[in-house]
């Protein structure tokens, strides 16, 4: 019993006890960090499914766009050699140009209402009976539709000629 008298041995002693209790925290915080290690492989598992399945139907769903996509191409290509709606388009070419000239040249849109105005009356008064189209009978006497001067008068000597 003589080396419980020596610092050494309760240096070394004290050591191993130290050591010891060291061991088993470090054993406590691996077991520890192998769970977490286990539950967010899990959790990224559970993750990378969710995100193939969305992968997915994406996939599915572009795939699903592009078919009705090409259909809707086909359908308006097909729409379009209708030669009415080539008629629809040029009236609307006509109607984007009107309105960009109305609202670029300062000048423009007097003129052009009462142009407008006076065609319409002519229209109207084709389709009431009043007067015989003047496409027919301009095209019979082989005249312009009306002289294309910019000035009312002119406009209105134009009617009155025909």
């Amino acid at each position: 019993m003589d080396f419980l008298h020596h610092y050494f041995f309760w240096g070394l002693g004290a050591g191993l006890v130290l050591g010891l209790i060291g061991m088993i925290v470090i054993a406590m915080r691996l077991n520890e960090t192998k769970g977490e290690v286990k539950r967010l492989k899990r959790h990224l598992a559970d993750k990378l499914e969710l995100e193939s399945e969305a992968t997915n139907r994406l996939r599915q769903d572009l795939l699903e766009l592009k078919q009705q996509n090409e259909n809707l191409r086909i359908k308006v290509a097909n729409l379009n050699q209708l030669p009415d709606r080539h008629v629809q388009r040029e009236l609307e070419i006509y109607a984007r140009a009107e309105r960009w000239m109305v609202s670029s040249s300062p000048g423009f849109p007097a003129i052009w209402e009462e142009a407008k105005r006076h065609a319409h009356e002519g229209i109207e008064q084709e389709e009431n009976g009043r007067s015989l189209p003047r496409r027919v009978f301009n095209a019979l006497m082989n005249k312009p539709s009306y002289k294309a001067t910019g000035s009312d008068n002119n406009v209105r000597e134009a009617d009155t000629s025909s």
